[in-house]
């Protein structure tokens, strides 16, 4: 396993960080089985674990707790703040009363008294930066939480929060988590540049495409990820961008080939080969998915490799630009963009 600092904060995070999302209900991935994967990555070096509030609506961060009990100190955990947790209109977003309210159910859930990166899990276009940032100042000097971070962010919200803790006097975020991955590849023409201008840890998420680059999906094959039983309008080969994907997916195959690497191997070691990611995030559901992307922990890709990829899928291009979640809202709700 590799290690890098996590953008300035002197913490040493590994290249592949644990993610909980499929803990619990949405994976179906039970505390007897999470808590075999958490040993199993922390037995191979992995040191960050990522969940999140709204992941089965709690569960995922009551298994992590459970999980590492007893071991807390030698986690960097992470969760994250700001999507619905309930049909209650004040219980999202990051305003001052939701994330005071909500970091305490987090602590609850998790067992601990402390988290050491605090993320909003989606910019609220309702809540002045310096609302959100006053709050999460003072929960870090409360000791709560000793890092915060931005998810998904478009690059210019990124900017804006940077100068609004300046201006104001206040702690700012020191990471982002954007989905990266080599079908959707945006976020290198604008948002990596202001990270790295900023300093921030990039904690990537996705880096396998939602399982497009896992090697489960090649053409002529049935698509029966759970991923695709979940979300199956984005595996319809029917929808152009699907197709493009697929097309790419049989182009880099033969690079992996060539290469004597797997898939997952070829799609972990893009993702942490950028100057800018501090760490690619996997989410297994199983200990067979665990093991195959451990092996791509020490995975360097030459540059011969990265530059066929290029030719496979140009920097900055997304594959599937409508499903990125960092869109303007101008460019979503008509209203916002006329007079």
């Amino acid at each position: 396993m590799q290690y890098r600092t996590l953008g300035r904060t002197g913490v040493q995070v590994s290249t592949l960080a644990l993610g909980a999302m499929n803990f619990g209900a949405l994976g179906r991935t039970t505390l007897q089985e999470a808590t075999a994967i958490i040993d199993a990555a922390l037995e191979a070096g992995i040191n960050l674990i990522d969940t999140a509030d709204r992941y089965s609506q709690g569960e995922s961060e009551e298994i992590v707790g459970r999980a590492i009990a007893g071991r807390r100190d030698d986690i960097v955990l992470a969760t994250k703040a700001g999507m619905p947790m309930g049909e209650e209109r004040n219980h999202q977003g990051s305003s001052r009363r939701w994330l005071v309210t909500e970091l305490d159910n987090s602590l609850r859930r998790l067992g601990v008294d402390h988290v050491d990166l605090y993320q909003i899990h989606r910019w609220d276009p309702t809540t002045s930066d310096e609302e959100t940032l006053s709050a999460l100042t003072d929960l870090q000097r409360a000791g709560k939480i000793r890092y915060f971070g931005s998810s998904t962010f478009p690059a210019y919200r990124i900017v804006q929060a940077e100068w609004a803790a300046r201006e104001h006097h206040l702690s700012r975020y020191v990471t982002e988590q954007p989905s990266y991955s080599i079908l959707q590849r945006g976020i290198e023409t604008h948002v990596l540049p202001v990270t790295e201008q900023y300093g921030l840890g990039v904690l990537a998420w996705s880096p396998l495409a939602s399982g497009w680059l896992s090697g489960a999906i090649r053409a002529g094959q049935e698509i029966t990820t759970s991923r695709s039983a979940i979300l199956p309008e984005r595996f319809d080969l029917g929808v152009a961008a699907n197709q493009a994907r697929m097309n790419a997916v049989e182009q880099l195959a033969s690079v992996a080939d060539d290469a004597g690497l797997t898939m997952i191997q070829l799609a972990l070691g893009f993702v942490t080969a950028h100057r800018a990611v501090t760490s690619a995030i996997i989410g297994p559901r199983t200990m067979d998915h665990l093991r195959s992307q451990l092996a791509a922990a020490d995975t360097v890709l030459p540059g011969d490799v990265l530059d066929a990829i290029d030719a496979i899928v140009a920097p900055g291009v997304d594959l599937a630009a409508h499903e990125k979640f960092d869109t303007p809202p101008a460019l979503l709700d008509p209203a916002l963009r006329r007079r």
